[in-house]
């Protein structure tokens, strides 16, 4: 099973909020997950980013491939460093 790391959109219309998700990748994008790493909500002032590192790092050495966006976000909260991306 190929994973990804992406975001899965909840809330309600006009008030998303994401939630970092570990996926197969054939899974729809707000369908099942295999474990949910952080949550990121852009609206509130500043921008809410929260990530569990080492279930980050975890899933990350296990083959999970983030989307450029969540790559991103985990280089906010410091999961990845600058040669690891």
């Amino acid at each position: 099973m190929a994973t990804h790391m992406r975001l899965r959109r909840e809330g309600r219309k006009g008030q998303s909020h994401f939630r970092i998700v570990v996926a197969d990748q054939r899974a729809p994008r707000d369908g099942r997950f295999v474990a949910a790493v952080g949550h990121y909500n852009p609206r509130a002032k500043p921008a809410v980013l929260q990530v569990d590192k080492d279930q980050a790092l975890a899933w990350l050495a296990k083959g999970a491939k983030p989307t450029d966006t969540v790559r991103s976000l985990l280089k906010q909260a410091g999961v990845l460093g600058k040669r690891t991306a």
